[in-house]
């Protein structure tokens, strides 16, 4: 497991029936392109997010296939129209298996 990951996620406590809402999320992650090689000259293993996606109500709103040129601490912006009040499910995959899950509720009026 990669050490000091954190996601981080903002989303609108209410909006309105049908209205779309902006959504931004960081996840912070040191990712290795696998490229460099440590002090004793071997290569550091590739380490980096390569999914992301982004549910609502069980519903996919969001799936990236993330390639090894992204940089440190993905950051997405999206939005995504909410027509009830529930919950976005939000999920990074890395490469060692390792799957960074968090959640937020939105209630619509």
């Amino acid at each position: 497991m990669a050490s000091g990951v954190k996601p981080r996620v903002k989303v609108p406590k209410k909006a309105s029936a049908g209205a779309a809402v902006t959504i931004k999320t960081l996840i912070s992650h040191k990712m290795e392109s696998g490229q460099r090689k440590d002090d004793q000259g071997k290569a550091i293993p590739r380490s980096i997010i390569n999914r992301f996606t982004a549910d609502f109500n069980g519903q996919n709103v969001i799936d990236v296939a993330l390639e090894p040129a992204i940089s440190t601490n993905p950051y997405f912006e999206f939005e995504a129209v909410v027509p009830e009040s529930g919950e976005f499910t939000f999920t990074w995959y890395d490469d060692d298996g390792d799957i960074y899950s968090t959640a937020r509720k939105i209630e619509v009026s």
